[in-house]
C-alpha cells in the first residue's frame, strides 16, 4: 500500500490583529500560533508545525522582528519537508514586510502573509477564515512558484503591489491595477494569473537595512522635510508624489542636490492606483528625471521604500540601473 504523504506547513505567528483581543485600554495581540489554530478551521491533510516570532501590533514592528521573522523562514526553508509557509501579521505593515521578505524569496515554495481586521474574540472574526485559506494555499501546487503571497476574504495577491486599501473592512487588501493572483472559494483554490516568479534583490545576511525616508508632497510643500531626512542620515529619499510623478520647484532642487551627493531618490505617487512617468516640466516627473531621479513604476511609496533600501543593501555600483532592472523585470508579474 502506497504511505500517504501529507503536506507539512510552517505557521509563523507574529501578533496582529488576528491575534487580538479587545479590553479597556484598547485592543493587545495577546494568542500564539497554537490558539489561532483552535479557532481555525484546518484543510484536511495537512500537518501544521507552530512557531512564535511575536506578539505585537505590526505598528509597533522594528528592525530586529524583521530580522527575527527572516530567521525563522530560513529556518523553515532549510527543512525539505516543509512544503509552503504561512505568516499571520498585523495588517497595517503587511504589504511592506511581506514585499521586503519577497525581495529574497529566490524558493518556489509559497510564502503566504495573512492576518485580520477583528479581533479574535470578535463574534464575526474574519481571522479564521483568513488562516485557514492561507494555510491551504501555503500547501497547494498552484501557489508553487509565485514568490511571496498575501492572502485576504478569498484573494490571494503577489506581494508586489499589494496594498491596504481599507481602515476596517473585512476586504483589506487589494492590487489597484493587477487584481488577485488566485482565489480561494468553497475549499478550491483557483489560479487567476500563470505562476511566474518575481525578480529578487537579496539582502546579504546581518547587512543592516538601511535608513530610507518617505517624503510626502502636498500643496505647498517645501524642502523642511526632504532636508530634515538627510540631515537624519537618509541613504535613499522616497517622493509620495503628485499625481503621475510630480514634485514643485523647491522639492526638484532638493532632489538635484540629493543625487549630486549621492543620495538616490524614487519617485512613487501618493495616488492609490497607476504608474509614474516623467511627463511634466517645471519641477514634474520630466524634471525630476533630469535631475537623476528613479521612477518606481506603480509601487507604492512604503514598497518603494522597501526596495530602494534593499537595493543599497546590496552595495551595488550602479544603484539607479539596479532598481530600473528590478522594476523592468517585474512588470509582467501578477
Amino acid at each position: 500500500m502506497r504511505e500517504v504523504v501529507v503536506p507539512a506547513v510552517r505557521l509563523l505567528a507574529t501578533g496582529g490583529t488576528i491575534a487580538s483581543r479587545a479590553g479597556a485600554n484598547g485592543r493587545y495581540a495577546a494568542a500564539g500560533g497554537a490558539e489561532l489554530l483552535t479557532h481555525t478551521p484546518l484543510p484536511d491533510g495537512l500537518d501544521v508545525s507552530i512557531r512564535d516570532v511575536a506578539t505585537i501590533a505590526s505598528f509597533a514592528w522594528s528592525e530586529t522582528e524583521l530580522r527575527t521573522l527572516q530567521r525563522h523562514i530560513d529556518e523553515a526553508l532549510a527543512d525539505p519537508d516543509v512544503a509552503g509557509i504561512v505568516v499571520t501579521h498585523g495588517t497595517d505593515t503587511m504589504e511592506e514586510v511581506s514585499f521586503l521578505v519577497s525581495l529574497g524569496h529566490d524558493d518556489p515554495r509559497p510564502i503566504v502573509f495573512t492576518g485580520a481586521q477583528r479581533t479574535l474574540d470578535d463574534p464575526a472574526a474574519d481571522g479564521p477564515a483568513n488562516l485557514s485559506d492561507a494555510l491551504a494555499l501555503a500547501a497547494h501546487p498552484a501557489a508553487r512558484d509565485r514568490g511571496v503571497l498575501l492572502c485576504f476574504d478569498g484573494h490571494a495577491f503577489a506581494a508586489r503591489g499589494v496594498r491596504k486599501v481599507d481602515t476596517l473592512s473585512t476586504h483589506g487588501f487589494d492590487a489597484p491595477g493587477r487584481g488577485p493572483a488566485l482565489r480561494v472559494a468553497a475549499g478550491r483554490i483557483i489560479p487567476l494569473t500563470a505562476a511566474s516568479r518575481p525578480p529578487t534583490l537579496p539582502v546579504p545576511t546581518g547587512v543592516p537595512v538601511p535608513r530610507v525616508d518617505v517624503i510626502p508632497l502636498y500643496l505647498g510643500a517645501d524642502t523642511t522635510l526632504f532636508d530634515a531626512a538627510i540631515g537624519a542620515g537618509a541613504q535613499g529619499i522616497v517622493l509620495a508624489a503628485f499625481g503621475a510623478g510630480n514634485a514643485n520647484p523647491a522639492i526638484l532642487e532638493a532632489v538635484r542636490a540629493a543625487v549630486a551627493n549621492g543620495v538616490p531618490v524614487l519617485v512613487c505617487s501618493r495616488v492609490h492606483s497607476g504608474p509614474v512617468a516623467p511627463l511634466y516640466g517645471g519641477g514634474g516627473g520630466a524634471s525630476l528625471a533630469e535631475a537623476g531621479a528613479i521612477f518606481g513604476v506603480d509601487l507604492s511609496p512604503w514598497q518603494g521604500r522597501m526596495l530602494l533600501a534593499a537595493a543599497l543593501a546590496t552595495g551595488a555600483t550602479d544603484l539607479p540601473g539596479t532598481v530600473d532592472s528590478w522594476l523592468q523585470g517585474g512588470l509582467t508579474q501578477g
